[in-house]
């Protein structure tokens, strides 16, 4: 078990990944309202256009990330990304967790554009339900205890109800949602093998993120 001071000290751990991502996608946020010119190029260039992805813009499918359409919708996710962010980056570490994010950022926008290939989406939902994917994963891994079993129940609910908000609001990307929330579980699961324990294990945890997210964007690019 560790000690009160180390877990202490593992609370104040800084985590630039999260807060990183947090500030970029507010700042583009707060210019995109300072000047329409800008939020026009952000989305003429940066949206996930599918018709534009199949011609061979691959990018847009991370690029889609860092763009959002209105206040309600980038509050809703960085909220979440600042919840649910930090203590992933903790534990895993920083270089671990941005392969978690950008492979499920990746598979968000691949599983949208394998799914609706006439579809346009924004926003970093794919990466966020990657988040509740890996903490699916480790509340699972933990259901024999009072903490897994009342985490595992409370994102269950959680989940349940996000996913099904495409029945009642047509504009959300539930395909995005999916294939994010599949890769954060697929990789976070694989983290907890033995293999992929400790420390001297995040090297390998690493190489679990950046091959998902080499598969989906193939997965793009070869469709």
């Amino acid at each position: 078990m560790l000690r009160a001071e180390q877990v202490q000290a593992q609370q104040r751990r800084p985590t630039p990944v999260t807060f990183g991502i947090l500030i970029t996608c507010v700042a583009i946020m707060a210019v995109s309202i300072v000047s329409p010119a800008f939020e026009q190029l952000a989305f003429l260039f940066g949206a996930q256009f599918n018709r534009g992805v199949a011609a061979g813009q691959w990018w847009r499918v991370i690029t889609a990330g860092f763009l959002h359409a209105d206040l309600a919708h980038i509050l809703f996710n960085m909220w979440a990304l600042y919840v649910l962010g930090p203590h992933l980056e903790r534990q895993a570490g920083s270089a671990a967790f941005a392969s978690l994010y950008g492979a499920s950022l990746i598979a968000g926008g691949a599983a949208f554009y394998l799914l609706n290939p006439e579809g346009v989406a924004v926003g970093a939902s794919g990466a966020i339900f990657g988040l509740f994917g890996a903490w699916l994963a480790v509340a699972y891994r933990n259901r024999n205890s009072a903490w897994g079993r009342s985490g595992l129940n409370q994102l269950l609910l959680l989940l349940g109800i996000n996913l099904a908000l495409p029945l009642f609001i047509p504009r959300i990307a539930w395909e995005a949602h999916l294939g994010g929330l599949l890769a954060g579980l697929l990789i976070a699961t694989a983290w907890t093998m033995p293999a992929l324990r400790g420390r001297q294990r995040r090297s390998a945890r690493i190489a679990v993120g950046v091959a998902v997210g080499v598969v989906a964007l193939a997965a793009v690019i070869l469709a």
